[in-house]
């Protein structure tokens, strides 16, 4: 077994996990692409099938690199004879980050002086540098010091799939306009007896794609060349059979496919584009284009139901928006007067500081939303089913001016948060935290990284006894509407809570039984998530940040996580390279929760241990010392299995036992949601040094709530 990655555009992580896992690799997605373990059958059959990754790479190599000799030293170690001949043609690719050696340029060059010395010293000769079109093609990934060189199998972007002829001015990627159709489930639609359209084909990419995937022609299959063929270790005969049996495949595909493509264009250039694509592709007989622009379109006679997808404009400069979103008015209005029953697929450029939302000049509400990058461009992919006109007006009725202000003011929020969530890659987040206060609500949004779909989590704050009851559950119903419109979540993923004050024990509270969950995304990582059943998800999200800080100090120590709830500290923590972790709850439920989110992530067996206590008992029972030790207690709590808790009271004995458990050089993190909570530093500072990580700690989207968290790193005093 060999383990591969295959790269692609991020938001494409899931769907490419999907279809290698589909060719019979064993695959797990991360950042902007997928790793994936099998035989080197399994990368010849990304390379030949996959419809979404860019590349394939095979690791060569991998070492640390923290200057430019230790590079160097690390590309010469490589018998590269084992490899390619010493004459062949030679690119490298390279990407840095987070390292000593900062340009992507000079990092490359390090690697191919260290290779030409190599086969010039054992040869007499050299490998030739051609970046165009070389035979063999490297890929060094430096980050944080630490190289990977890795043959790029596939040998040039795997979007190119050879039969492209001409384009135009900006032409839609083939691995980005694949993974469309998939999101729009265009296979189930075909299967179904339905057509596709696109108004604004440009080039043809949608349609062509559309036609080769319903055909199951393998998205390389038309490619000349592949990196793996100069390579020495290529199995020629393996890739040979594998060619054969995508190629009969093809065929028969062909033959069964039904011509039920229709594209159109106001450009009569791009028709003509079109047109020679699909010739090219082998699917012009399927296809049927016009040069007439949206205000003319209908839809196909005799289909009663089908997918529109396109690319429409973006209005990238700033003459050209209104003429975008009048583009968009005109699209919008032509698919409700004719549409009615169809599916609709629309990529949008993600709205910029105060515009509006393209989905509003369309004057569609999506079911789905999911965020695509075309190139280096934001955007969003806006999946509905069209309603006609009448019905669509209907189901709309106006929203009251107070649900006006609550949805004026998610978007607002959204508009604000949208390049922090975007540069960390944040799913799950708060977008609405009483802002304003007749409206007295936490609205938190999750999203499930298995079907993509957004749900909300809603904590009313419960009214004071002075507030009209009627009047109270009116502005509930009329937040609950605001946040369904401006976040366009159905209600039935919704989760409604009402938050009061309580007398001990209330922190995880039970709501449910429903036992309903969905796996989402934080890090990287991944946790189960439960928004029904308890007070609280499973997942503390104002403490994203502190969770970053754990696993930043993680690495080589070993880690205790005391009131662990889920085990989320323990999951960072393994991430971020701890030699064992200890997760210590009273509650059995939380513990085999904590036991899920650690197997979801690969961190299971003996060095990661859980342990059922009360956590004063557990540390003067306790013998280990800890390099990190992670504190999170709740504000107060009455157990009956263990002595009453109150974190103002209790804290400086709490914190003064972890110390007798901690490494001369280990760190305490001690953070708590109490208000009113006042750290004791006069009783503490005797034993420890004392950092306040609380302003560090709050992420943006938290920030606008006072007093969220407290959090602060304690070390042992010199």
């Amino acid at each position: 077994m060999s383990t591969f990655f295959a790269t692609c555009p991020k938001g494409l992580e899931y769907l490419l996990r999907d279809e290698l896992s589909a060719l019979g690799a064993s695959a797990r997605e991360t950042l902007a692409g997928v790793y994936f373990e099998g035989e080197l059958r399994h990368a010849y059959l990304a390379c030949l099938h996959s419809r979404l990754a860019s590349r394939v790479l095979m690791p060569v190599s991998q070492f640390d690199a923290p200057n430019a000799d230790a590079l160097y030293a690390g590309a010469s170690a490589i018998d590269w004879a084992r490899h390619f001949a010493q004459d062949v043609t030679l690119a490298i690719d390279a990407s840095v980050s987070k390292s000593a050696i900062a340009h992507s340029r000079y990092a490359a060059q390090r690697v191919k002086d260290a290779i030409v010395d190599q086969c010039r010293e054992r040869f007499g000769t050299r490998p030739r540098i051609d970046l165009r079109n070389p035979a063999i093609r490297l890929n060094l990934h430096l980050h944080k010091d630490r190289a990977t060189l890795s043959l790029d199998l596939s040998g040039e972007p795997m979007h190119r799939r050879g039969w492209r002829r001409d384009q135009g001015e900006a032409p839609l990627k083939e691995n980005l306009a694949a993974a469309m159709l998939l999101r729009a489930h265009w296979p189930e639609i075909y299967a179904q007896g339905g057509a596709l359209l696109d108004p604004m084909c440009g080039s043809g990419t949608l349609l062509i794609e559309a036609a080769l995937m319903a055909a199951d022609v393998a998205a390389g299959l038309r490619r000349a060349h592949f990196g793996f063929l100069a390579w020495r270790g290529h199995d020629a005969a393996l890739w040979q059979t594998l060619h054969d049996e995508a190629q009969e495949r093809a065929q028969e595909g062909l033959r069964r496919l039904r011509d039920v493509y229709f594209g159109s264009d106001s450009a009569p250039l791009m028709i003509e584009i079109a047109k020679r694509n699909a010739q090219s592709a082998g699917v012009a007989g399927f296809v049927q284009l016009q040069k007439h622009d949206v205000a003319h379109l209908q839809r196909p006679q005799g289909f009663e139901h089908g997918l529109l997808i396109t690319n429409p404009p973006y209005g990238e400069r700033m003459g050209e928006r209104e003429e975008v979103r009048a583009l968009y008015r005109t699209l919008g209005d032509r698919m409700r007067a004719d549409f009615s029953g169809w599916r609709a697929a629309i990529l949008v450029a993600q709205p910029q500081h105060n515009e509006p939302d393209p989905a509003h000049a369309l004057g569609l509400r999506a079911d789905k939303r999911y965020t695509l990058y075309n190139g280096a461009i934001p955007c969003e992919l806006l999946i509905c089913k069209i309603a006609a006109r009448d019905q669509a007006a209907s189901e709309r009725k106006p929203l009251s001016p107070g649900a006006e202000m609550v949805r004026n003011r998610i978007a607002k929020n959204l508009r604000h948060l949208k390049r922090y969530l975007a540069r960390e890659n944040i799913t799950c987040f708060r977008v609405y935290d009483a802002d304003l206060p007749e409206y007295a609500a936490a609205i938190d949004v999750y999203r499930d990284v298995e079907s993509t779909q957004t749900h909300l989590h809603v904590q009313e704050y419960a009214p004071p006894a002075t507030v009209d009851a009627n009047a109270a559950r009116t502005r509930l119903r009329e937040l609950l509407r605001a946040a369904a419109e401006a976040l366009e979540v159905p209600r039935g993923r919704i989760a409604l809570k009402v938050r009061r004050r309580g007398k001990g024990g209330s922190k995880y509270g039970r709501f449910d039984t429903r036992c309903e969950t969905l796996v989402v995304e934080e890090g990287g990582l991944r946790f189960e998530v439960n928004l029904a059943d308890y007070l609280d998800t499973g997942l503390f999200l104002d403490h994203r940040t502190v969770r970053a800080k754990l696993r930043e100090l993680a690495q080589g120590k070993r880690f205790l996580n005391l009131f662990a709830y889920t085990g989320a500290g323990s999951v960072y923590a393994a991430a971020g390279g701890a030699d064992e972790t200890t997760s210590v709850d009273l509650s059995a439920t939380y513990l085999d929760w904590a036991s899920r989110n650690l197997a979801l992530n690969g961190f299971d067996g003996t060095r990661h241990k859980l342990a059922q206590a009360d956590a004063m008992t557990f540390l003067r029972a306790d013998r280990n010392r800890y390099g990190l030790i992670y504190v999170d207690p709740p504000t107060f709590s009455n157990s009956k299995r263990a002595n009453d808790f109150d974190v103002q009271r209790d804290h400086v004995a709490l914190l003064l036992a972890c110390a007798e458990r901690l490494e001369r050089d280990g760190v305490i993190v001690f953070s708590n949601n109490a208000r009113r909570f006042r750290l004791d530093a006069e009783k503490l500072s005797d034993r420890l040094e004392i950092e306040d990580f609380t302003r560090a700690s709050i992420p943006p989207d938290f920030a606008r709530r006072a007093n969220i968290h407290g959090c602060w790193l304690l070390r042992p005093k010199r």
